[in-house]
């Protein structure tokens, strides 16, 4: 799939190794490791076929949204961006949830 940075801060984080924009080590890490999975996807629906990543549809006012798991705490927030030809994926924010 094809990815789109909303943030400066995303975009380091998947390019530079040593940047960590004040985040756990553990939480860049697993970023890193769910932004592998993005690329090699198809669509959205081979991210939802592993049920690891926890892509869930997000309620409310940001019901437009979805949410990708990095662990307990943190959740990677997407959005879907559809194209003529195909699906892209916004990446939004990395969230703490607690």
């Amino acid at each position: 799939m094809e990815v789109i940075f909303a943030s400066e801060e995303l975009q380091r984080l998947a390019a530079e190794k040593r940047y960590m924009a004040r985040l756990p080590t553990a939480v860049v890490r697993a970023y890193r490791k769910r932004l592998q999975a993005i690329w090699a996807a198809n669509d959205e629906r081979d991210l939802g076929a592993v049920r690891g990543n926890r892509f869930e549809k997000m309620k409310g006012s940001r019901s437009h949204q979805y949410s990708l798991r990095l662990n307990d705490q943190y959740r990677l927030i997407v959005e879907l961006v559809r194209a003529a030809s195909r699906t892209k994926l916004r990446l939004v924010a990395i969230e703490d949830y607690h």
